[in-house]
């Protein structure tokens, strides 16, 4: 009798384990990527935090409850919209743009303070019950919208008129109120989120340069005015005003600094005593860098890096063009808000406010970031290996 040959190699692909959302790994992926950073953000904030809160007479759990509480509703949303076919968001498209443009009007609206108070010298927030920031949400109605249009107007990207005109007309009535709560950061985050979209779906580069050419009178002027410009001139030369507007950029290099290669542990950072103002929003990367050194910050790198790679993937194997846009802007999203949170941390660009996605306190951004993360997961959900029919 024969002995029968041994299989010594599997009969069919290994794969991760199935995440209940998706066939295959990516889905998986971004589900263990986006736990470790919740989870890495809350330990970070309540670290972070939890002296502020004991100063301003709150319990120490304060900010990381309310940002647990945040994650809680960002994880429905993320299995929702992981759920929901992604092409639905092609439909509610213009109704997102319109929602998020009236919501911005009303922060800048005379009479309006009652609902939109005036907080640290801008009126960014709507007071519904709870507070909500519309221009966080509108990063969302920025990328459907601009995706959903650009498969319409597909075959005009030729004509400056006809093809990126429009979507510059559009992108004004947003980016004007945002620009006037103020938070010009955030308005340039959502030009950028636009531009990247149609840039992907063929939009031509003169046309991106001449638009470009028209709007740099204007930004040029919201630059040279009040805060903006001390923070501009700090930051071409950091010793102009170490004490004042170049004081945030100065004291997170000394918390990163102070972290070495593994960091002077949790809990034990000196910054969060009141030397590095919003330690627990626009600068937990330099949190990050002193509590839990080279080695965490490296850690936290990697995870983002896994997020970005895994995002274009997806992208890269959506089943249509909608589909594929969608998850080109979702991961600039993504990829932006880290890479320039990093970087105000590094002091590499002036300081501005943006979080640093999944572990900034911020409840607004976390739930976009986790709604971003679950549409993701359902263009993966609905790829067929490769790409589809356009439409």
């Amino acid at each position: 009798m024969t002995a029968r040959p041994v299989d010594i190699a599997p009969l069919r692909p290994v794969l991760l384990p199935d995440s209940g959302l998706q066939r295959g790994w990516e889905t998986t992926v971004l589900l263990g990527v986006t736990f470790f950073l919740l989870s890495f953000g809350l330990v970070t904030l309540y670290s972070t935090s939890s002296v502020l809160a004991l100063r301003q007479n709150l319990p120490d759990t304060y900010f990381v409850l309310r940002q647990a509480g945040g994650a809680g509703v960002g994880l429905l949303a993320l299995g929702a919209c992981a759920w929901m076919p992604y092409t639905w968001w092609k439909h509610l498209a213009w109704p997102l743009m319109w929602l998020s443009v009236v919501c911005l009007v009303i922060l800048i609206l005379p009479g309006t303070e009652a609902i939109a108070p005036e907080i640290n010298g801008a009126r960014r927030w709507l007071r519904l019950g709870v507070a909500v920031q519309p221009s966080e949400f509108a990063k969302i109605a920025m990328v459907m919208w601009t995706a959903s249009m650009a498969v319409k107007k597909l075959d005009q990207f030729q004509s400056l008129s006809r093809g990126l005109g429009p979507f510059f007309v559009m992108w004004t009535v947003m980016l004007v109120p945002v620009a006037m709560e103020p938070d010009l950061s955030t308005a340039i985050l959502l030009a950028l989120l636009g531009m990247i979209v149609i840039f992907a779906a063929g939009a031509r580069l003169a046309h991106f340069l001449f638009l470009g050419l028209l709007a740099l009178p204007v930004l040029k002027g919201q630059l040279a005015v009040g805060f903006r410009a001390e923070r501009i001139a700090s930051f071409l030369n950091p010793a102009s005003d170490p004490s004042g507007a170049g004081f945030q950029a100065h004291q997170s290099l000394v918390a990163l600094g102070s972290g070495g290669i593994t960091g002077v542990g949790i809990g034990e950072g000196r910054q969060k005593f009141g030397f590095l103002p919003e330690a627990h929003n626009d600068f937990i990367f330099a949190m990050v860098g002193e509590e839990w050194g080279l080695l965490g910050v490296l850690f936290l790198v990697a995870l983002y890096l896994t997020l970005i790679l895994v995002g274009f993937r997806i992208a890269s194997r959506a089943p249509d063009l909608f589909g594929e846009l969608l998850a080109v802007g979702l991961t600039s999203l993504i990829a932006l808000q880290a890479v320039l949170h990093m970087a105000v941390g590094l002091a590499l660009v002036p300081t501005t406010g943006l979080a640093l996605p999944l572990v900034s306190y911020g409840r607004s951004n976390l739930i976009v970031i986790m709604v971003a993360l679950g549409v993701l997961m359902s263009i993966a959900r609905h790829s067929r290996g490769g790409k589809g029919a356009r439409a």
